[in-house]
């Protein structure tokens, strides 16, 4: 269990990094960010966009929660198994091994530019506002759908923590 204010100013620090790294990135070339390890390693920018095709998904559907949801904040949250579960699978502060990705989450292969950075950076200050108004809402009892099942759904605080580890995995 954790404060809730606690939680989203957590996530609004690890926002804030996230946006100052991908800042950085719009000042390399577009060979830079286009470059691939290995066969099968995504580039900056594949890396990135994969970031945005999570973005198209969660961040209509948070808001969309947040602006529907009639409970009062709670001062304390308690995240699901379920979430804890998702959480420790991408959480950038543990090691964790590589996983596979959705086909239609998976970026490999497409033509890149730059724009991929812009449309990150506009998904995070959409990100920031989500977090702010997060604070007006109970983050257990509101819940959010998640990509993998229309079905099945996640308390919104294990949502947002999903979603900015996940950035932040990906950006480091």
């Amino acid at each position: 269990m954790i404060l809730s204010k606690d939680l989203i100013l957590d996530l609004i620090k690890r926002t804030k990094t996230n946006i100052i790294e991908v800042e950085n990135f719009t000042q390399l070339t577009n060979a830079s960010l286009n470059i691939r390890l290995s066969e099968n390693s995504w580039t900056i920018l594949e890396c990135i966009e994969h970031l945005n095709r999570y973005g198209d998904f969660y961040l209509p559907e948070l808001r969309k929660q947040i602006d529907n949801s009639r409970s009062k904040p709670s001062d304390r949250f308690k995240g699901g198994k379920l979430g804890e579960f998702f959480i420790k699978s991408i959480n950038p502060d543990i090691k964790t091994k590589q996983m596979r990705t959705f086909k239609s989450m998976n970026p490999i292969g497409n033509h890149l530019n730059i724009r991929v950075l812009d449309k990150f950076l506009t998904h995070q200050k959409q990100l920031m506002n989500i977090l702010n108004d997060a604070k007006m809402v109970n983050l257990d009892k509101t819940k959010t759908k998640i990509t993998i099942s229309r079905f099945i759904k996640l308390r919104l605080g294990d949502t947002l923590r999903f979603l900015v580890l996940h950035n932040q995995r990906h950006i480091n």
